[in-house]
């Protein structure tokens, strides 16, 4: 009997009003001890996932009483936002609670307001370190300040006299105990002001692995640092084409590698991956490890790699001159950008050059000395250019939507201290690259769907209809009209709006706005289609040696397309699986873009410290009831606090999304070009803070 089902249509009739665990004991007739075990289970399982909740002993189906589960986000000011894949909900007050708390929360409905929801219970406690300064008090005492400002709790240190500490000591600290804050130190990451100790401790803050361990290491000591005999068993040899890489400057792992043929009416792309589901096996340590880890993370002046160096920048690298192994997706694509014809197999390549994204762009401009450099790739240069228009023409045909957003570049000194921010560059070449790597990812995506074979794929749900309706009135706000339905968003027209945007000067601004409404594309077992790509099938594929999903789907290439086709019991043994390491891969990709983020925020207001005083014009980026945001050329940005507008008395009117002058009727608005001049930054809290020039 399924009781987890009986009890779910029985708690949805309207006409349950609560029972208790006896009753509904008594109800389902539960008279030997195997089915009241088999009811316990369900039930217990019922409370973990929140598909029942207990008020004052009876038990009532969670959603239906208005509970719903989410993760708490904390603000220093002490209130909060329960988050979850479907919205987020304010709570005034989050007392002793801690961010990343996995908690169950109820909402409040208040009469004109925005609705709020108070926490009932916090289910699992995810912060399990944290990173902070150690302050040496008279005498021998010590005491530990965290670096969060989300944790407002006096946290008891069990075991200073372990370590040899001074003043200003950074460490990392395991918490024991939650209600009371207990912690015991685990590591002294350094002195504080010492260089990279800053970068060190966020990344360890946000519970980032940044060392492999013996049983891994032991793993990648015996793999060979070159391919064998026995390796190139069973792939093409493409070692005789003209096959190169193109990355940026400073890169070191080499995932992918281009060729390019004309062919009657197209031509023919061939896109190599470096096969790395060839040396990661299967729940090997090495595999778990990356499986934990779910992404590389790049910050500022390092990378905290998936896989360690051996593999990454070394016999799974795409190095040029050297033999590697691969899995190839070779298609042929008309002058329409249509694909007519592919095929996906293992091979084995030596890349003839290892080209950057700057030189390349150099001799897509015609650069006389890089011509007469690379005068042997300048037809394949010019075919990859035409292939690149067709591909993107097609594309744009689709609906596929270019947010087109600004990036800043961190520069360091020797040091690692900030020195400047400037504008990332995307040149052509970039956009060649990328044109040629979604080209991929779709045909792969494609093939695996067309044979029902188990694979992991790369989703993006259509856009909330409420975040869509604030978007609308944003865009409105600049004279731009959605032509569309808010509760059936096509991406065509949120491109032909982006289109129409470009020709403003807050065209980043409506950017970034309209990406903020988007659903968070994540990994799923299913192929639930791409909105911002406009695409019914698609994967990542191409980066295998940084991504743990590219890798799930090469080992199901491997698996099902280039042997024998497993049984049906190992095939729904990998559909679960894989469904697993969707979940998994999402997570870890959301914190490894908090952590780089964040490592962004404290390195701008580490450059902005130098800079307190001068003077910037910026545009106003967001708008808040405690003051406005203002981004500047260079994409730092800071907070021009309310307080500070003392020329008249601001509210924030939720109307036209803008701060209203009671006495003046000056308004602040998104968009809005000001000038500002930098009062206070901090790399430790992260933030910048401006004042408004007048006049």
């Amino acid at each position: 009997m399924d009781y987890k089902k009986i009890l779910i249509d029985t708690m949805m009739s309207s006409k349950y009003k609560g029972k208790t665990l006896e009753e509904l004991k008594a109800m389902f007739d539960l008279s030997n001890a195997q089915e009241f075990i088999s009811f316990m289970k369900e039930y217990n399982e019922g409370i973990e996932d929140l598909t029942f909740i207990e008020i004052k002993d009876k038990i009532y189906l969670a959603s239906r009483e208005g509970y719903f589960k989410g993760i708490l986000k904390v603000h220093p000011k002490g209130f909060g936002f329960v988050e979850n894949d479907e919205f987020h909900c304010y709570v005034a007050d989050v007392g002793k609670m801690m961010n990343g708390d996995e908690v169950l929360a109820q909402f409040i409905h208040k009469e004109n307001e925005q609705p709020e929801c108070k926490i009932v219970k916090v289910l699992h406690h995810n912060m399990k370190h944290l990173v902070g300064t150690i302050k040496k008090k008279e005498g021998r005492s010590f005491k530990f300040l965290p670096d969060s400002p989300l944790v407002s709790q006096r946290i008891r240190i069990l075991n200073f006299h372990d370590f040899k500490l001074v003043n200003d000591s950074k460490v990392l600290v395991r918490i024991t105990k939650y209600e009371p804050l207990e912690a015991e130190i685990e590591k002294v990451i350094g002195y504080k002001y010492d260089p990279g100790v800053d970068i060190t401790s966020l990344l360890l803050e946000h519970d980032v692995d940044i060392e492999f361990s013996d049983e891994v290491m032991k793993e990648v000591n015996q793999i060979e640092d070159h391919i064998t005999a026995k390796d190139k068993k069973g792939r093409e040899d493409l070692t005789d084409q003209l096959i190169i890489t193109i990355d940026g400057d400073d890169s070191r792992d080499f995932d992918d590698a281009i060729s390019i043929d004309k062919i009657e009416n197209g031509y023919r792309l061939g896109v190599h991956i470096a096969d790395v589901s060839h040396y990661v096996k299967e729940k090997s340590a090495l595999d778990k490890s990356a499986y934990e880890r779910g992404t590389s993370i790049y910050v500022c002046d390092r990378v905290v790699p998936m896989l360690p160096q051996f593999l990454s920048n070394g016999i799974c690298s795409l190095n040029p001159n050297v033999e590697r192994c691969t899995i190839s997706c070779v298609m042929d694509i008309n002058m329409q950008g249509e694909v007519m014809n592919y095929r996906i197999f293992p091979s084995f390549i030596k890349s003839k050059e290892r080209m950057t994204y700057a030189n390349v762009n150099k001799i897509i401009h015609q650069d006389v000395e890089m011509c007469k450099k690379y005068a042997h790739l300048l037809e394949m240069v010019d075919d990859m250019m035409k292939l690149s228009q067709i591909i993107r023409k097609r594309r744009e045909g689709l609906g596929c939507i270019d947010f087109d957003t600004k990036e800043g570049k961190i520069i360091l000194d020797a040091k690692g201290r900030a020195i400047d921010v400037k504008l990332r560059e995307r040149g052509e070449s970039e956009r060649i690259i990328e044109d040629f790597m979604i080209q991929a990812n779709e045909v792969v995506a494609t093939h695996m769907k067309w044979l029902e074979i188990p694979s992991m794929y790369r989703i993006h749900e259509q856009p909330d209809p409420k975040k869509m309706k604030e978007f609308v009135h944003i865009a409105q706000l600049s004279h731009l009209k959605f032509k569309g339905n808010v509760l059936n968003v096509k991406p065509m027209q949120c491109q032909k709006l982006l289109k129409e945007a470009k020709q403003k000067e807050e065209y980043s601004i409506i950017s970034t706005s309209l990406l903020r409404c988007m659903a968070k594309a994540k990994y799923d077992a299913k192929c639930l289609g791409h909105f911002g790509l406009a695409l019914k099938e698609y994967t990542h594929f191409t980066s295998p040696i940084r991504r743990y999903p590219d890798l799930v789907v090469h080992r199901m290439l491997r698996k099902y397309c280039f042997g024998k086709m497993p049984a049906e019991k190992v095939m729904k043994k990998d559909e679960a699986w894989v469904e697993k390491a969707a979940l998994q891969s999402s997570i870890q990709e959301r914190k490894a873009i908090e952590c780089e983020r964040d490592v962004d925020d404290m390195k701008k207001a580490e450059y902005m410290e130098k800079h307190i005083g001068e003077k910037y014009e910026g545009m106003i980026s967001r708008i808040t009831k405690f003051g406005f945001f203002v981004e500047l050329e260079n994409t730092v940005e800071g907070l021009v606090h309310i307080s500070l507008l003392n020329d008249d008395h601001y509210v924030y009117d939720d109307a036209t999304r803008s701060l209203l002058g009671m006495r003046t009727k000056k308004r602040y608005a998104m968009g809005q070009k000001v000038k500002v001049k930098c009062i206070a930054a901090s790399r430790f809290k992260k933030q910048v803070d401006f004042e408004l020039i007048r006049g």
